[in-house]
Parts: C-alpha cells; sequence; structure tokens
C-alpha cells in the first residue's frame, strides 16, 4: 500500500511539473515578443554559397569620387538583389539627404534618384542611348 501512493504522489507531482514546464516554455504561454536579428549586415546566399541578396550599412566617405565629379558620400543603407553570377540587378539605398532606386538587366538600367538637389529618372540602354527625366 505504501509504495502504491508513492507512486501516485510521484506521478502526480511529475504530472504538475510538466504542466508548469509547458506552460513556461510554450508559445502560448510567451510574454515577450520573438527575438530580434540585430547586425551590421546581413546575406542570404544561395545553395553554391553565392550571395544572392544583401544588406548593410556602409560608413560615409568623405574622399569617393562620384561620376558628376563631387567629392564625399554619405553613410548609406544599402539593398542589393543579385543573380547567379554575381550581377546587382537592384539596389535601393538611402541616405541622410534622400534615396535612390536602380533596376537592372543585360539591355541597360533605370535609375531613379531623390537625392539633394530634385528627383532625377534616368534611362540608359546598352547601346549607349539615354533618356533623363527630370521635374
Amino acid at each position: 500500500m505504501h509504495s502504491r501512493r508513492l507512486a501516485l504522489t510521484l506521478s502526480a507531482l511529475n504530472l504538475v511539473l510538466l504542466a508548469f514546464i509547458t506552460a513556461v516554455h510554450s508559445p502560448l504561454g510567451a510574454k515577450e515578443p520573438p527575438g530580434l536579428l540585430r547586425g551590421r549586415a546581413l546575406e542570404l546566399v544561395d545553395e553554391h554559397g553565392h550571395v544572392r541578396a544583401e544588406i548593410k550599412v556602409l560608413p560615409a566617405d568623405p574622399k569617393a569620387r562620384m561620376p558628376d565629379g563631387k567629392t564625399g558620400y554619405p553613410e548609406t543603407v544599402l539593398l542589393r538583389l543579385l543573380t547567379s553570377d554575381g550581377n546587382p540587378n537592384v539596389k535601393l539605398s538611402t541616405t541622410e539627404d534622400g534615396a535612390g532606386l536602380v533596376i537592372g538587366g543585360s539591355n541597360g538600367f533605370v535609375q531613379l534618384i531623390s537625392r539633394e538637389k530634385q528627383p532625377v529618372l534616368r534611362v540608359h540602354a546598352k547601346n549607349g542611348r539615354e533618356r533623363v527625366v527630370e521635374p
């Protein structure tokens, strides 16, 4: 009789402990939101290890030379989507003074920039032809 009562008591205690652990670790009992992923960059790679997408924060570069002759570039947050051979066909960036979007392909690219002055839309074909639209 004594061993039977001990077995029942231990079984009841195990059941209470199991219910407590399940309630504490269950998503229904979760009191905090899911974890937050933080970092300086994020890369997505394909099954071959090639980078196919990346998000990163690029530091300011006061010595950078721009195509229009200006010097310096502000801190930038950049999203790039790359093809299987590493060509960035989509770039989206933001800086303190605006943003830019480039969508490219094998026949050329479309560029939309809204920084400093006025917005500019540039369509550039692979054959060298270009059309610029400004307000």
